[in-house]
């Protein structure tokens, strides 16, 4: 083993490291959401055959929308230096790195679920409409309660999605196992921590992917429904 590794290994590199990418990745997926769940939401109904159709802005928001996501996040984050600087004063550390990782990923995390809604059954829509129901109390009764199990799916990509965006902040003295295998692996050639980094990446993303997974199936009210019908046929046939 390298000399580096045995430094880390005693010293708690590494659990520092995954403290880090969980810190950013969790933040920065929180914060995006504050930002990319409302503006979602606001495409979809401002859309042409949205429940309140403003195209104008719907056209503006899908512009601005489609340029970030649109521009490598390596790049972003450098050109995002200046902002984070007059923002924060800085733009080192895990409170750049997170700033940086909520302007990269709002706006895909607004297509996520800009998408999750539009798979809402329509006839639901129109149903609530006709009893109604106003436009706040769509998407609150509605839209977003419809598409529960879609969003929690779309979450979980966005999430994976950060967390693979934190590992690249380490490039630019962001923090977490990006940067142990960036910044102090590769000077080094310490082989053995750079792979150690990538498969706690990969075990990171697994539990991710394994706990969403189980939250969306247990919020899937389709999937509920089913289970119950099931339930009753096989008791049917028992007292046949």
């Amino acid at each position: 083993m390298s000399k580096l590794f045995m430094q880390l290994w005693e010293n708690g590199g590494f659990w520092i490291g995954i403290g880090e990418t969980l810190y950013m990745t969790l933040s920065a997926t929180l914060l995006a959401y504050v930002i990319g769940l409302p503006l979602g939401i606001v495409l979809v109904i401002t859309d042409r055959d949205g429940l309140t159709p403003v195209v104008w802005l719907n056209k503006i928001l899908s512009v601005i929308v489609n340029i970030l996501r649109s521009i490598p996040f390596i790049i972003l984050i450098v050109a995002l230096i200046p902002f984070s600087r007059a923002v924060l004063g800085t733009s080192i550390g895990n409170g750049a790195m997170i700033l940086m990782l909520v302007v990269a990923s709002a706006p895909y995390v607004a297509r996520m679920v800009e998408s999750s809604l539009k798979e809402v059954d329509k006839g639901i829509i129109e149903a609530a409409r006709s009893m109604g129901a106003n436009t706040f109390q769509i998407i609150v009764k509605v839209f977003l309660p419809e598409a529960k199990p879609s969003l929690i799916v779309g979450a979980l990509i966005s999430t994976v999605t950060i967390l693979g965006y934190s590992a690249m902040s380490g490039t630019i003295a962001g923090g977490g196992l990006g940067a142990l295998a960036v910044t102090q692996a590769r000077p080094s050639n310490a082989q053995d921590v750079i792979w150690l980094c990538v498969a706690l990446m990969v075990v990171i993303v697994q539990v991710i992917q394994e706990v969403g997974t189980l939250i969306a199936r247990k919020t899937d009210k389709r999937r509920r429904t089913n289970l119950k019908r099931n339930k009753k046929s096989a008791r049917a046939d028992e007292t046949k």
